[in-house]
């Protein structure tokens, strides 16, 4: 028995529908793919929801109505940042905030407590010992001197990349030496072309971002800041061997 034209009709524009449906989801999907090999996977990061002046205390409350947690790019979000409000709870906002910003451990005021061994530490900070290259300004200053710290990845045949990693971080502790391979870099990291062993005073994050760093960057190099310089680089562009 013969289905009437029209009920036939409907059949293939339905099936039709669905199909155009299925190329479209496809369509959608392999964008979708393309957009986040190019800006990489998305972590979670805390986001003020409104402006915060500084000195405001962060309180429980403060951290539940002023923050929010966002999904972003890795790429674009500073290596400092908390992934949570709670993890700054406690602290105090050393600058203003404006609403959207990013909560980072940059804008958290710094608390002086004395850490094992006498070395100075600041509240929720670690001391993470690395193989660095130091100029002579670094060493002549010493402990307690704050400094800019640039990594730089790529073989020595060239298409590497320099970046600023970190901003004012303070050194606990520094020494000449290094680049011995003994260092956690190895023989093939920022070890084997370090003048110096520093102790730097970071959060947990940025412990576990500088320790990597060690053995997979080409360097990792100290920059002296003048004393009072407060300014901050934000997103720096990176220069590549091939631009220099």
């Amino acid at each position: 028995m013969k289905l009437p034209r029209r009920r036939r009709r409907a059949i293939v524009m339905l099936a039709l529908a669905t199909g155009c449906g299925v190329v479209a989801a496809s369509d959608v999907d392999r964008r979708a793919r393309r957009a986040e090999a190019q800006v990489g996977p998305t972590v979670p990061v805390a986001v003020s929801r409104a402006p915060l002046r500084a000195g405001t205390h962060l309180t429980g409350s403060v951290l539940a109505s002023s923050f929010t947690i966002r999904q972003a790019p890795s790429r674009f979000v500073p290596p400092d940042s908390l992934p949570t409000a709670a993890e700054a709870a406690g602290a105090t906002l050393a600058v203003p905030l404006a609403a959207g910003s990013y909560l980072t451990g940059a804008v958290l005021a710094r608390r002086a407590i004395t850490g094992p061994g006498g070395s100075a530490a600041r509240g929720g900070e670690r001391l993470v010992e690395l193989n660095v290259a130091a100029g002579p300004d670094v060493l002549a200053a010493g402990p307690g001197v704050r400094v800019d710290v640039l990594l730089t990845t790529g073989g020595d045949g060239g298409h590497g990349k320099t970046y600023l990693a970190l901003e004012d971080v303070q050194v606990g502790a520094i020494r000449s030496g290094g680049g011995d391979g003994g260092g956690h870099g190895g023989s093939d990291g920022a070890a084997a072309r370090a003048n110096a062993v520093a102790s730097l005073q970071v959060n947990l994050r940025q412990a576990v971002f500088l320790t990597a760093a060690e053995s997979f960057a080409r360097e990792v190099r100290l920059l002296l800041r003048p004393p009072g310089d407060e300014q901050r680089a934000g997103q720096a562009v990176a220069v590549t061997d091939s631009a220099l």
